[in-house]
């Protein structure tokens, strides 16, 4: 396999105002995911090299979250990345963005997989480093994130790739889960661009059911948080009643939060809406803010 250069990237701070103090937070450097090419790479340009890209707190609380943003496996919306990065660096929690591969580039389930798997498996496996606790790792991902999230904890072992890394002896699962008015199912009411993104135009029945998250639900699957609104006419909340529903059926411990105002990417930073406050208050009951 051939090796890829390294992404270059001066590192750079950034300027929270925190009761009217400038703080210095660190972000560092993206950090290439697959330092000898991505498993079935087209080539070695910026979307052929998922980044993993860590937010440091000044104070530090020992909690991480892999941070996914959307995008409809099209592209990364950046509004659901450095700012609620930020926002959870203000809560004490280190943060790290994926930047994955996208079914625009031609990248089919399950790429998009393997890169979170070897995402969580690197955060876990330099937890030291980082000064994390290797047992409060969380994921958070918005609307086709939100599905990555979903693949991430309902199997895994879908992205597995033989020997990716030193960090493959670590598990990929998270400790607990936050799903943003996410994509579940390429079945009941799909979201069309992500399902053609992801699964292309003619998948097998095989291939849908995997993919459709709310049918891959297991027992001891990590606690969720998940929340949508009515309104949103972009991805019906009907995905997220699934997801929690087969929660519920198999004992997994959640909350729903379903809101009645707001279109999809409600709740975004500079807007006034609840959820941050409710996930605040589910984030200190799982002592990942202290």
């Amino acid at each position: 396999m051939p090796t890829f250069p390294p992404l270059s990237f001066a590192p750079r701070a950034a300027v929270l105002l925190l009761a009217g103090i400038a703080v210095l937070q660190a972000v560092e450097p993206p950090i290439t995911l697959w330092p000898l090419g991505a498993p079935g790479a087209f080539g070695a340009t910026q979307k052929d090299v998922p980044t993993l890209t860590p937010y440091v707190p000044v104070k530090a609380n020992g909690a991480a979250m892999l941070l996914i943003p959307g995008g409809s496996y099209s592209g990364i919306y950046e509004g659901q990345a450095e700012p609620f990065a930020l926002w959870l660096n203000e809560q004490g929690i280190t943060v790290f963005i994926l930047r994955y591969r996208l079914g625009s580039a031609g990248y089919r389930y399950p790429a998009q997989l393997q890169d979170a798997v070897e995402a969580m498996r690197q955060v876990r496996g330099e937890a030291v480093k980082w000064k994390v606790d290797s047992h409060r790792i969380g994921v958070m991902g918005f609307s086709a994130g939100g599905h990555l999230v979903s693949t991430l904890l309902t199997h895994p072992e879908d992205g597995e790739v033989a020997q990716a890394s030193a960090a493959s002896r670590v598990s990929a699962r998270p400790d607990l889960a936050i799903l943003c008015y996410p994509v579940i199912s390429m079945t009941t009411k799909p979201h069309e661009t992500s399902r053609k993104n992801l699964i292309g135009d003619s998948p097998g029945d095989a291939l849908v059911r995997k993919t459709s998250s709310e049918l891959q639900v297991q027992p001891g699957l990590p606690p969720c948080f998940v929340w949508h609104t009515n309104a949103d006419k972009l991805v019906p909340m009907d995905h997220s009643l699934l997801f929690a529903t087969a929660l519920h059926q198999h004992g997994v411990p959640h909350e729903l939060h379903l809101y009645q105002h707001g279109d999809h990417g409600t709740g975004l930073m500079g807007t006034n809406h609840p959820w941050r406050q409710d996930l605040l208050f589910w984030l200190k009951s799982h002592k990942f803010i202290m």
